[in-house]
């Protein structure tokens, strides 16, 4: 990822836990945008944290996106109907699970050539 924690290609992640994600031969620190757009770094670390504001990138790139799976951290918690309803309204099918099932989904997904998305939480371990 360059300075401005963006990597321009939208691939698949080949490992998480530690705090970060690896994928295309680096590793990231932090919690991760994997948009149409590419890889961005994301500020959230928390669901409570997931908010219209946090997903703004997620809006932008809405018409290139038909499922968003969301990685909640090492559980599942709850995700907000108001948000979820704003993104139906975009024709973007949510999936909010915990980050390891939502990393595995996407990477299904992009295999398959399917107009997926992800924002995943960063987790210290991996279950």
């Amino acid at each position: 990822m360059n300075d401005t924690g963006h990597y321009p290609y939208q691939v698949g992640i080949d490992a998480y836990g530690n705090g970060g994600f690896r994928f295309a031969g680096m590793s990231h620190r932090g919690s991760l945008l994997c948009l149409p757009t590419g890889m961005h770094a994301w500020a959230a670390t928390t669901p409570a944290e997931i908010t219209r504001e946090s997903l703004e990138r997620v809006f932008a790139a809405a018409d290139q996106i038909d499922v968003l799976l969301i990685g909640l951290g090492p559980g599942v918690a709850a995700f907000p109907k108001a948000l979820r309803e704003e993104l139906r309204e975009r024709r973007i099918i949510v999936e909010a699970i915990g980050t390891g099932g939502a990393v595995r989904t996407y990477n299904v997904l992009l295999a398959e050539e399917r107009a997926v998305a992800a924002a995943l939480l960063a987790v210290e371990s991996v279950r």
